[in-house]
């Protein structure tokens, strides 16, 4: 079954302390887009994570975004104790000289400078990598099955304007025949009209009505039309892929409905190829969010 190109799949990945939270989306893109977004200290896993989105989604504007989640901090305090056993040296000689009897607190040794510093945490680069693609893949794994089901919607409306289709070729096809007849008799009634009571020569009347019906006929058109038909069909029931050649044959009925159009004489089979086109183009729409 066909699938849409737009969607939305969220997952999360814990590894040893590692955890990170991912969001996938997508939406219609003539071809496969991909945008990662990560943490600074895992910017070197874009690539990957580019591949793994490209090998299970064929078409779409793609962003896959990767923070950390829970509480572990990225940034940590660090105490530089061999600074610090310095300071409380140079802190108690200083007492022993001059006499203070206040006594170091913890608050005198903290604030002195170079003591505590702030750095990042160090990561477990193997643990991350593997949690950031446990989130992907659930991610991903959530966005297809979206896909999926917003393909299903589709398969089915684009189903029910084939069926449209068809019954309004049918009709088409029907009505030739009296198109035909109906030119015969108007153009014998205009000749008539204009000749003022010379009679008809039949085997000309004949000849033009013939020339005109080889004009009118539209049985290749309808043949053709019907085999895109029952190609679209095929392909909105296949499990590939199957935008850019739906997006072709759509293309291809819209052609035939104008030329059908073009070769109308008929109020009737005019009134039916206007409401063919506008099946097809409603179509047109619809298949542009296929993947």
């Amino acid at each position: 079954m066909i699938r849409s190109m737009t969607g939305f799949g969220t997952g999360r990945g814990a590894v040893n302390g590692e955890e990170f939270d991912v969001e996938a989306r997508s939406v219609n893109h003539k071809f496969c887009e991909v945008k990662v977004r990560l943490p600074r200290e895992l910017s070197a896993l874009e690539i990957d994570v580019a591949r793994a989105a490209r090998e299970r989604l064929a078409r779409g504007g793609i962003e896959i975004g990767v923070r950390r989640a829970g509480a572990r901090p990225v940034i940590v305090p660090r105490i530089d104790f061999r600074l610090a056993e310095e300071y409380v040296r140079v802190f108690r000689e200083a007492e022993q000289r001059f006499a203070m009897t206040r006594g170091l607190a913890l608050s005198d040794l903290i604030a002195a400078e170079g003591v505590v510093s702030l750095e990042e945490r160090t990561v477990d680069v193997e643990s991350a990598r593997a949690a950031v693609f446990v989130g992907v893949d659930r991610a991903l794994h959530a966005l297809c099955d979206m896909r999926a089901r917003e393909g299903e919607a589709l398969a089915r409306d684009i189903v029910a304007r084939l069926d449209a289709v068809e019954q309004l070729a049918g009709k088409v096809e029907a009505l030739g025949p009296d198109a035909v007849l109906h030119y015969r008799n108007r153009l014998a009634d205009r000749v008539q009209e204009l000749s003022r009571g010379i009679p008809l020569d039949p085997a000309r009347l004949a000849q033009e009505v013939a020339l005109m019906a080889d004009r009118m006929d539209v049985h290749e058109e309808l043949t053709r039309l019907h085999s895109h038909v029952s190609q679209v069909r095929a392909l909105t029931a296949a499990s590939e892929p199957a935008g850019r050649k739906l997006e072709f044959l759509v293309q291809e009925m819209h052609r035939e409905a104008n030329t059908i159009g073009a070769k109308s004489q008929s109020i009737e089979i005019s009134a039916a190829v206007v409401a063919l086109k506008a099946e097809v183009e409603r179509m047109r729409e619809q298949v542009q969010n296929v993947e």
